[in-house]
């Protein structure tokens, strides 16, 4: 009896402290994410999100700054998800040497999200981004309230607006919680 409750206590110490928000590799498809181009503004920018051989999502494209443009984004709402037991988003991800934003909405219908920009290198990684650095933002204009509390979310969307004609590409695996 002991060793089977010691079992049990071991088993809870190291089961994984995660949440998966999208693992890809587990996906049928990838027909629940939805694009955003800057044609809501006029733009021609042009995103689009496939699924690969290897399993993973690749959100692709080109930007352009032409008739007032310069963005495109994925997005995937998803049911209220109670975030409050964790302190940060990580995404394994191959990006392709650009900058990306990553975006959260604590409610999908509300109009600000929250963003932190990051780096990619060109080969496979893990980027960590901590709730308390995300940043509320609207229409690219950064508002006057606090970071994201980090206590629900329905909605993340990956955006690239680098303000140049570029193409792009960005290679996702899974993004989860910790």
């Amino acid at each position: 009896m002991k060793f089977f409750i010691s079992t049990i206590i071991l088993l809870m110490l190291s089961q994984d402290k995660s949440q998966v928000i999208y693992d890809f590799t587990n996906a049928k498809n990838v027909n629940d994410w939805y694009v955003v181009n800057d044609g809501v503004m006029g733009g021609l920018s042009k995103g689009k999100l496939t699924k690969n051989d290897d399993g993973h999502a690749v959100f692709e494209g080109y930007v352009t700054t032409e008739n007032n443009g310069g963005f495109t984004s994925v997005r995937y709402p998803f049911n209220t998800l109670d975030v409050s037991k964790y302190k940060a988003v990580k995404i394994k991800l191959k990006g392709d040497g650009k900058p990306y934003q990553f975006r959260v909405k604590e409610k999908e219908n509300q109009r600000h999200s929250y963003i932190q920009e990051f780096d990619t290198s060109g080969e496979w990684e893990t980027i960590t981004i901590p709730f308390e650095s995300f940043y509320p933002s609207f229409r690219g204009r950064k508002l006057d309230m606090s970071n994201y509390g980090g206590k629900t979310m329905e909605e993340v969307t990956f955006l690239i607006g680098n303000k140049k004609k570029e193409s792009f590409q960005l290679e996702i695996e899974r993004i989860y919680l910790e």
